[in-house]
């Protein structure tokens, strides 16, 4: 009975049209999810001169709401997911962030400004957690990490966006018009989800087992049993700690310390995230497509050597008082902040039982999401405000906490390591669960 069922759900498997068709459209809204929440860090300067705040001020009004209502429903929806209509969700969920990132672009206070960014929280939750889970059904798992890190190509695609884009429009209209800017494509792409996205049979491209469907404890407690799964989801919150949330504060200290307009400091970034972004995650899948690539020790120690070799141009980047300098070292240190997404979700989704991969999902952008939208601004905010002392926040007190951050990306690396001693046979008990 178990075999049939496995070869009904394996002859229902996507043409290939269809499965890069959807690759490219999770892509694409993956690229609207992150322009839609870094634009607030190229505009970060004008918001905070706009509404009068300080540096820790304004680190909470653009990152802690969202990130607060992002992990609170992250889970719930997520759970949701594992056992109802992906696509609906994740259509609902787009309409519904795109909507209030153009409320962000209409706001004239800040109240206003603040309801907006909890909106765009409540929103992101069902983003990529239900994505993930339909491209898990649409490429078998020897091709997952290949497919997550063309997903992954979002990332730079919309940091891009959310930099050299909302830059250039910010300083032609003003910090809101960035926003509205960003917000329209997306109510387009939820609607083209419902008329183009079809729900995939659950764990089709798998030996799915009829076991139960877990619990969000029962989720909870199989991933703190895999310890490769739990030092994978470590190393992709601490690599947002690093990566994600240097680049938070980025154009901001390169509006102070080098006297740039709000266009320029995108300018500088944004080309780096969508040609270096783009590169590094490509150059990444090409690597992952591989035959020799197969065994997930290897695609554990690429992370290793990419994410601790590249925390040393994240330090000089700061470190440096050339501008010029400071560039080349970006030009390094940006793109590793892409390359480790599509390796890491190809494999927490392997070290997944089929009927859990929405819920590790979930708990990994949790950690991620605590570490680099609320740990990491704020910290940074409170100790620029503290070393700024009498004469107040300055590009001095930003560099030397940005120079405190930078040295993490090696903690990164060593949960790397630590799974490399179990993912193997955590990866079979994955597939054995329930049997």
């Amino acid at each position: 009975m178990q075999i049939s069922a496995i070869g009904l759900a394996r002859s229902q498997a996507p043409s290939s049209l269809e499965r890069w068709y959807v690759l490219g459209m999770t892509c694409a809204i993956y690229a609207i999810n992150i322009a839609d929440r870094y634009v607030v860090s190229t505009v970060l300067e004008p918001i905070r001169l706009d509404l009068h705040l300080t540096d820790a001020g304004v680190a909470f009004l653009t990152g802690i709401p969202l990130a607060l209502f992002y992990v609170t429903f992250g889970l719930p929806i997520s759970w949701l997911a594992d056992r109802s209509n992906r696509r609906n969700i994740l259509g609902i969920s787009l309409i519904l962030w795109s909507a209030f990132t153009v409320f962000c672009g209409r706001s004239q206070t800040y109240w206003q400004f603040l309801l907006g960014r909890i909106g765009v929280g409540v929103g992101e939750a069902g983003g990529l957690p239900p994505s993930s889970a339909i491209l898990s059904d649409c490429f078998p798992a020897g091709r997952r990490p290949m497919a997550f890190t063309v997903l992954a190509l979002g990332a730079p695609i919309g940091a891009w966006l959310g930099a050299d884009m909302a830059g250039a429009v910010a300083n032609a209209y003003g910090w809101r018009a960035a926003f509205i800017a960003l917000g329209l494509p997306g109510l387009v792409a939820g609607f083209l989800v419902f008329l183009t996205i079809r729900e995939p049979v659950r764990g089709r491209l798998d030996c799915a087992s009829k076991a139960p469907q877990p619990s969000m404890l029962d989720s909870l407690r199989f991933l703190w049993s895999q310890r490769a799964a739990f030092n994978v989801l470590m190393t992709t919150g601490v690599c947002s700690l690093w990566g994600w949330g240097l680049i938070w504060w980025t154009p901001t200290y390169l509006m102070r310390e080098y006297g740039l307009n709000v266009g320029e400091a995108g300018a500088v970034t944004g080309p780096i995230h969508l040609v270096g972004g783009i590169a590094a995650s490509l150059g990444t899948a090409w690597l992952l497509a591989q035959r020799s690539m197969q065994d997930p020790r290897r695609v554990l120690w690429l992370l290793i050597i990419g994410v601790a070799g590249a925390t040393v141009p994240s330090f000089l980047a700061y470190w440096t008082h050339s501008l010029w300098i400071a560039k080349c070292m970006l030009w390094i240190f940006i793109p590793a902040i892409y390359f480790y997404i599509g390796p890491c979700m190809g494999l927490l989704q392997n070290l997944a039982p089929h009927h859990m991969r929405s819920m590790f999902i979930a708990w990994s952008l949790l950690v991620g999401n605590v570490f680099n939208l609320i740990i990491a601004p704020q910290a940074i905010g409170l100790l620029s405000d503290w070393f700024g002392g009498g004469r107040g926040a300055d590009a001095a007190s930003l560099r030397v906490a940005l120079l405190l951050l930078a040295p993490t990306g090696f903690w990164a690396a060593w949960h790397a390591y630590r799974a490399t001693k179990t993912v193997v046979p955590d990866l079979q008990r994955a597939i054995n669960y329930g049997a």
